[in-house]
């Protein structure tokens, strides 16, 4: 299963995001690849707006992980790998606990742990074109 999507304003995500979990219902493990500044980041935002988080959502660039309470009683993960310089690093946070916990993982800069992420996840691939629209590739991964 593959979509496609084009963003031309920050507005759209929330819709884009619901379509997202909406066609990947069970899937719980999301991995975001777009250059800096394409917006992984807001994209997360507008999940978390989606899924009813209680928290503000922000970037976990220092932490390397944020976990936010949905008010369903569930929980999201936000992963920012850009600073990973080793794998060793996610062994450190238990990173196996997060991804296998059942609940939410979006996780921004995947490429830095590629042999770490479990089996099927759903890649979101962000282009961002001349024009400043932002194109969604979202297909699940297995």
């Amino acid at each position: 299963m593959e979509k496609n999507y084009t963003v031309t304003s920050e507005t759209e995500l929330e819709d884009v995001a619901g379509d997202i979990l909406k066609t990947f219902p069970t899937e719980r493990v999301f991995a975001l690849y777009g250059s800096m500044g394409a917006g992984k980041t807001t994209f997360v935002k507008a999940i978390g707006k989606v899924l009813a988080v209680a928290d503000t959502v922000s970037s976990p660039t220092f932490s390397l992980v944020n976990q936010y309470m949905i008010t369903s009683g569930s929980v999201m993960y936000h992963f920012d790998l850009y600073r990973i310089e080793k794998i060793s690093e996610l062994y450190d946070i238990g990173y196996e606990e997060y991804l296998y916990s059942g609940f939410y993982c979006f996780l921004e800069w995947p490429e830095r742990m590629m042999e770490l992420l479990p089996q099927e996840y759903v890649s979101i691939n962000i282009d961002v074109g001349e024009d400043g629209k932002r194109q969604f590739r979202v297909k699940k991964i297995s």
